[in-house]
């Protein structure tokens, strides 16, 4: 395994450093592990839950029934590992629920 790449899914520190050096990126950060997140966490979290779990990317586990990289992800998010399209697509949908209160609490002014 890549000292980039942590094992239990998402980037170590060294490898978003490493993944922003190369020019692709300016400002990755980590995953949000919060359950109930607030402002810009609520935003980020809902927006990666719906862009990576409403249609995946690819599979979310692999011929020896291991999750992928893709599901391990979401955990790297403190979100469980999906195994299939009905977890992926819970997920998807905290993503979407979190994304509406993110944006119903910025019209109160919070």
């Amino acid at each position: 395994m890549s000292v980039y790449k942590n094992p239990k899914g998402g980037l170590t520190e060294a490898g978003r450093r490493k993944f922003e050096n190369s020019g692709q990126s300016k400002n990755l950060q980590a995953g949000v592990k919060a359950s109930n997140p607030t402002g810009q966490d609520a935003r980020r979290k809902g927006s990666f839950l719906t862009r990576f779990f409403t249609n995946p990317s690819g599979p979310l586990v692999d011929n020896k029934g291991k999750p992928t990289r893709l599901a391990l992800s979401a955990n790297a998010w403190g979100e469980p590992v999906p195994t299939n399209a009905n977890s992926a697509a819970r997920l998807a949908a905290k993503g979407r629920s979190i994304l509406k209160r993110y944006q119903a609490s910025k019209k109160n002014g919070a």
